[in-house]
């Protein structure tokens, strides 16, 4: 039933200024921190079949080529199983790779047979895959420095919505990046402590407390 119901678009680099604004102003950011024994931790909430956190892998090693052997991970969930379970097997159609662009298509996929593609182990290799009811329960106790929540607000009623948006705050890192959809605006209380950043992107004022 999850399954029919939850909406599943998604591409590779879907709304592409988001990723230019993650490699400037998140992974630069931080690479110096990353490299003297810092972490970087980044939650695409609503995963689908795996291509924005992939795509945010391939962003992290496109600026930060040594990050499998750095503390860097970021964390994808869903709350349909099936893309869940799509997303670990890392394997997408033709159609699918062929909005990643062609210099990062060739050296992070692995064709496979009948025009399938897999994503290369040193890429799957940052990122983990977990089931997550987006309005129950968030189990996970560490802060992140991007979250990656688009086009998934704007299915709720704007109670809902604002709800949502006040959750993240104490989620993030000071300085930390919230990516929504392009139809989605930060309202209510969360909107005391997310400043605009870019288009669609909001970042947590420094010195708000969790």
């Amino acid at each position: 039933m999850i399954a029919a119901l939850t909406t599943n678009v998604t591409r590779f680099f879907r709304e592409p200024h988001h990723f230019e604004h993650f490699g400037k102003n998140v992974v630069d950011r931080l690479a110096p921190s990353l490299r003297s024994g810092g972490r970087l931790r980044v939650w695409s909430s609503a995963c689908s079949n795996g291509q924005e956190p992939y795509s945010i892998a391939m962003s992290i090693f496109s600026r930060l080529p040594e990050a499998e052997s750095l503390n860097v991970r970021v964390l994808a969930t869903d709350i349909d199983a099936n893309m869940i379970a799509a997303a670990n097997s890392g394997e997408y159609s033709e159609d699918a790779v062929s909005a990643v662009p062609d210099e990062l298509r060739r050296k992070w996929f692995l064709q496979q047979a009948g025009g399938m593609s897999k994503v290369d182990q040193k890429l799957a290799s940052i990122v983990t895959f977990r089931e997550l009811n987006f309005i129950g329960a968030w189990p996970m106790k560490g802060k992140f420095d991007a979250i990656f929540c688009r086009n998934v607000a704007i299915y709720f009623e704007e109670k809902t919505q604002q709800q949502i948006w006040n959750r993240f705050v104490p989620m993030l890192n000071p300085g930390g990046v919230l990516y929504i959809g392009h139809s989605e605006r930060i309202s209510g209380p969360a909107s005391d402590h997310l400043v605009a950043d870019g288009v669609t992107t909001y970042r947590l004022s420094r010195g708000v407390s969790a």
